[in-house]
């Protein structure tokens, strides 16, 4: 089978960054794209950096084997500050985009100069982010928070939850940068993204929630090009592939992603 050539390649440890490629596909609706989520080897927070290393790239050189992107875009967060600058030294004829956490955009809007930063734990602990803070945002306090279950939460269960329920799931996390007296949240895990409003509507208007969304995908255009003019003949916008089911539920929430995104689900990349 030939290698397709295609725009773009969004890479997550799961369906967490669907929200990247839909903001990209809204800017240039022409782009090719597929999107991997490496479902089999979720939840990459709680790996080690090695384990997270050995995955990406295994995912990275199975999507070359099948495909040809003008450029990846790392999806996930906890991808981005483990590996995208060995990425880009291992594959030095491919454009690597990554998602790292909106510390800069929190330093210039955060009044009280307190920010709270919630992710995979992986990814809070990772000293890139004291880097960013330093660079960007010196004078601001950093309040961390790594919160696997609610990530698991959106990856199993979100997509077919109450607004409710979805609301209930994330307030502990909301109620914990209130006690902190945060005005920020920087949403340092894409996954997020798909609660980002019912997240807003628990924080009130007491604590601005943010995420990388804009920059990610400017930077990504950027580099691959942008087409206006939509196909056709393309009934779906994209493809949607994942490395392997947990359980016949995960099955049940790729189709109600899918069918919400218009895009066209795949299964098992492999």
């Amino acid at each position: 089978m030939a290698v397709q050539k295609i725009d773009y390649a969004f890479l997550d440890s799961g369906t967490g960054g669907i929200p990247y490629l839909v903001h990209l596909l809204n800017q240039s609706p022409g782009s090719s794209c597929i999107y991997v989520g490496d479902t089999l080897n979720f939840p990459y927070g709680e790996k080690t950096h090695e384990q997270i290393i050995n995955c990406v790239f295994s995912l990275v050189r199975l999507i070359l084997s099948k495909y040809n992107p003008k450029v990846f875009v790392i999806a996930c967060n906890t991808m981005s500050v483990n590996c995208l600058d060995i990425l880009r030294e291992v594959f030095p004829d491919k454009k690597f985009v990554g998602t790292v956490p909106a510390i800069k955009t929190a330093g210039e809007i955060s009044e009280k100069r307190i920010i709270g930063l919630l992710g995979t734990n992986s990814t809070v602990k990772s000293p890139y982010n004291k880097d960013l803070k330093n660079h960007f945002a010196a004078d601001c306090k950093l309040i961390l928070r790594g919160d696997p279950e609610l990530i698991s939460f959106i990856e199993h269960k979100s997509f077919t939850a109450t607004e409710q329920q979805i609301k209930d799931a994330c307030k502990d996390s909301i109620e914990f940068f209130r006690a902190n007296d945060c005005d920020v949240i920087v949403l340092g895990c894409t996954h997020f993204l798909n609660i980002r409003e019912q997240m807003q509507s628990v924080a009130g208007k007491s604590m601005k929630v943010i995420d990388s969304r804009e920059g990610v995908v400017k930077r990504a255009l950027s580099l691959g090009g942008k087409k206006i003019i939509y196909n056709p003949f393309n009934k779906k916008r994209a493809c949607l592939f994942v490395t392997g089911f947990c359980n016949e539920q995960d099955k049940l929430e790729y189709d109600v992603i899918c069918t919400k995104n218009n895009l066209d689900f795949k299964g098992q990349l492999s």
